[in-house]
Parts: C-alpha cells; structure tokens; sequence
C-alpha cells in the first residue's frame, strides 16, 4: 500500500474513547453468550454463533442484504476473525444499495459540489458503483478499518480509494496473492 494512504487513515481518522468502550462490550457479550451458542449450534461454529449474536446487539439496524455471496461470506469471516483474533469489531455502516438510492446520493452530490467531476470525488453514479452491484463495504469503526485495512487481503477484502479510510471492496481474485486490486485517490479517478 502507497505510504500517503496509510498516513491519511491515520492522521484523518481519530480513535475515540466510546469506540473503544464499544469494543470491550462487544467482546464480553460475546465470550458471555458462548455457553448458549454452544447449546443451539452444531457443526463447530459455535464462537461464529456467539459473534453474531453479539453483533445484533452492537449494531441492530445494519443490513447485509443485496450483498454478493462472497462478499458477505468475506465480510462475516473478517469480522469473526477481526472479534475473536484482536478483539477489533468490524461493522457495516453501508452495503449494497439500490440503483435509486446511489442516484439520489449522486444528485445530492452533484448538487453541492456543482460539477460531474467534484461529485465524483465523492460519490459514482449507480452505474459504477461497487454498491449497486453489492461488492462495496462501508466499515465502521475507525479502527476496524483500519484493522481490515491491515488483515483484508486474507478475506478478499481492499480499500480502494484513499479519500474513503471506510469504504472496501471484494476482490476475490487478488486474495492472498500479495498483490491488490488498483488504489485510486478518490472514487471518480
């Protein structure tokens, strides 16, 4: 990764105390609901199990639907692993969205920015957005992304646009390889 991105996630990007108050809770709830997941589950996945649970309390209201098979697989695995491994929570502030809905944002930021190319430096149109197709992550909290940041290639999972410290994509293909896919400074270059 270009120096200049690792710097700008870590200088725009602050830590805050009720992230990091966020995160503990998260990690007891979860090691609390081991027992009960042990009783329901079958086929070894019970730590998955508990991790789930634990973030529907966290997080109640994010939506992983519209996502692609992989990507959600992908995304699940990362903040398992993110959860049990560093105690680091991952979430979804954003996911797939609806060809409308990337159009309104668009048009919202066409608007204030008052050009095509402005807009873009911040939002695609719907035929170019990684969301519509359901590849896109936007991660929450800051120092869950930037723990994927760190750990994504094992998952298929890359930021990929240095003004967006929270927005990942999947790229399957470049998994483990060592390499990853084209970084751009923002989204509309």
């Amino acid at each position: 990764m270009p120096r200049v991105g690792k710097q700008l996630l870590a200088e725009q990007v602050p830590d805050r105390r009720r992230d990091h108050a966020y995160r503990h809770l998260t990690v007891v709830v979860a090691t609390l609901l081991l027992p009960l997941a042990a009783l329901v589950t079958r086929g070894g996945r019970v730590r998955e199990r508990a991790c789930e649970w634990a973030f529907r309390v966290r997080y109640p209201f994010e939506d992983l639907s519209g996502l692609t098979p992989g990507t959600r697989a992908a995304f699940i695995a990362a903040r398992y692993s993110a959860l049990w491994h560093d105690a680091q929570l991952i979430g979804l502030t954003s996911g797939h969205r609806m060809y409308a809905e990337q159009r309104e944002m668009f048009d919202e930021a066409l608007r204030r920015h008052g050009s095509v190319s402005a807009a873009r430096h911040w939002v695609l149109p719907p035929e170019e957005s990684s969301h519509v197709s359901g590849r896109a992550l936007d991660i929450r909290p800051t120092e869950g992304a930037r723990w994927l940041e760190h750990h994504g290639d094992r998952f298929g999972l890359y930021r990929t646009y240095d003004n967006e410290w929270w927005h990942f994509e999947y790229w399957p293909d470049f998994r483990g390889t060592g390499r990853q896919p084209p970084r751009r400074p923002t989204p509309g270059h």
